[in-house]
């Protein structure tokens, strides 16, 4: 009932409407929250298809590690020549990184994971089925082509279907810890394996879990057309990086490990290696259409992050590699007691990854996770320096895996979210083959001067008289000390170069309203 002047008082009928009724707008409501539900379900379940198949790269690095002894002997490898069952995969794969990661920004990110995935596959088979050297070498060469086909678009896409960054700080923290802590978890499969069945089931577990992965990658994972060839179609240039990129890579884990760094083969190739890299810079600064765009080192937090993994990561690889050498060759752990030894540093990483690094993230910001995330790396590197000959686990060796754990956890993940802001989606499949280009020939780099250094420490000790266990021990040691101070490196360039990532408006409101009621930022933008 209502009063209208000049009508007095006027009867108003209510029509109402049950809810389960046919009103076209609240059924269009009702299908378009059903669909972006169905799209958000999607996106991650494409993120964990995504992970899988990065999982079974970084596991194809370290799980061959534990298995070399059993394929030398079945196979007849030498000495020198069971080397390159490792470092084939490391030449491609690191040399390929760069180039397959911007020829998912041209052709479409999702057909570059799905090609590689394909030849990963098949050269995981010809892998399980080798019967002799030459033959698991090459298939060793080609899963390395695969492996940096896949995983170069990885982080691109995750940064694609994750612009918000509360669950773009989630999604990093499952991809680093997939990144990072999938090479412990190689030591554990790969030792299972090996004793329990056969070496050839390391490579041949791939073909079923790659199958899945793959259609699971058409069902879920959008496809992306891509910029064109056109637009990056700089052959020149993809040929002098790549050959640059390859030529140092195994100017790193041939001559250099094998004759050390002052050899006149390893210094020579290591000029032309750096030669060539000078000419694709010059090339790309002239090009029409460069492979590269050299404007994209312009961005502050991708320059500085690759910096901080050039630095840091070596760091991370020495002290899993030197670690897993002073277990084995000092304290006498057999493979499995090494992946087990290891494992509690790789449950926290997984746990603060997964659950409590993207909060952390959004409440104090990434550029302070990161620092102190470094801070951790470098506090346990210096642990490990503690350590001596009798190894007591309890008290030396697990507080330095805790502490790394928690550090690779909160730092990586945090890593990556810094990285990929700020960059453009269109190069974000360039920025992602950078960020892994630079883990691992960073880390190549860094864990071959690293182990030099190291042997060439117990070398000097043992000529001297000192007992082999002590002299390993000093060598080990002396390296972990060059971790610290590359670490220390990386904070420096990590409280100088990186700035915060800024929050958008949404997220920020989403955080809720304030101690006045007002929405406020999770974090101050001030250094």
């Amino acid at each position: 009932m209502t009063f209208e002047p000049g009508r007095g008082l006027c009867v108003q009928t209510v029509t109402t409407r049950d809810h389960r009724g046919d009103d076209p707008m609240n059924a269009n409501g009702v299908a378009e929250l059903n669909e972006a539900k169905g799209a958000d379900r999607n996106r991650w379940i494409a993120l964990y298809v995504l992970c899988t198949g990065m999982l079974m790269i970084v596991l194809d690095i370290t799980v061959v590690n534990v298995a070399l002894p059993t394929i030398q002997d079945d196979l007849g490898f030498s000495q020198n020549d069971l080397s390159w069952v490792v470092n084939a995969y490391l030449i491609t794969f690191g040399g390929l990184l760069l180039l397959a990661g911007r020829l998912g920004d041209l052709i479409g990110r999702r057909t570059v994971f799905l090609s590689g995935l394909s030849l990963f596959t098949a050269a995981s088979v010809l892998c399980g089925v080798a019967n002799s050297s030459g033959l698991l070498i090459g298939a060793r060469f080609l899963q390395g082509i695969g492996g940096a086909l896949t995983s170069a678009v990885i982080l691109g896409m995750i940064a694609t279907m994750f612009p918000e960054p509360r669950d773009r700080a989630k999604a990093m923290g499952l991809f680093a810890f997939v990144a990072s802590g999938g090479g412990t978890i190689g030591l554990l499969v790969g030792g299972v394996l090996t004793e329990t069945i056969s070496w050839h089931w390391i490579f041949l577990v791939n073909v079923p879990i790659a199958i899945v992965t793959a259609l699971l990658a058409l069902r879920y994972v959008e496809r992306d057309e891509g910029l064109g060839l056109r637009e990056g179609a700089d052959v020149p240039g993809a040929v002098l990086i790549t050959s640059s990129l390859m030529l140092g890579v195994y100017t790193i884990v041939k001559p250099a490990a094998e004759q050390g760094w002052g050899a006149g083969e390893t210094l020579l190739l290591g000029a032309v290696s750096l030669g060539l890299l000078a000419l694709f810079i010059a090339r790309e600064a002239t090009a029409k259409t460069p492979l590269i765009p050299l404007a994209i080192f312009k961005a502050r937090n991708l320059t500085g992050a690759n910096v901080i993994q050039i630095l840091a990561v070596p760091g991370m690889f020495g002290l899993f590699f030197l670690g897993s050498l002073y277990l084995e060759r000092v304290l006498g752990y057999d493979p499995l007691e090494i992946g087990f030894a290891f494992l509690p540093a790789t449950l926290l990483m997984g746990i603060l990854s997964a659950r409590y690094t993207e909060p952390l993230s959004m409440r104090f910001g990434a550029k302070r996770l990161v620092i102190t995330g470094l801070i951790l790396i470098g506090l346990a590197a210096a642990l490990f320096t503690r350590t001596t000959v009798e190894g007591d686990y309890a008290g030396q060796l697990l507080p330095a895996m805790a502490i790394f754990g928690i550090g690779a956890g909160l730092a990586f993940p945090s890593l990556m979210t810094v990285a990929m802001s700020g960059v453009d989606m269109s190069e974000a499949g360039l920025a992602s083959g950078l960020v892994n280009t630079a883990a691992q020939v960073g880390g190549a780099i860094g864990l071959a001067v690293l182990a030099t250094v190291s042997a060439t420490r117990s070398d000097d000790l043992i000529a001297s008289g000192t007992a082999e266990a002590h002299a390993l021990t000093d060598g080990y040691h002396f390296a972990f000390w060059i971790g610290v101070g590359l670490v220390a490196a990386a904070i420096v360039v990590a409280s100088v170069v990186i700035r915060h990532v800024p929050m958008t408006e949404e997220a920020e409101l989403a955080e809720g309203p304030g101690p006045e009621g007002t929405a406020e930022p999770a974090y101050s933008e001030a250094a």
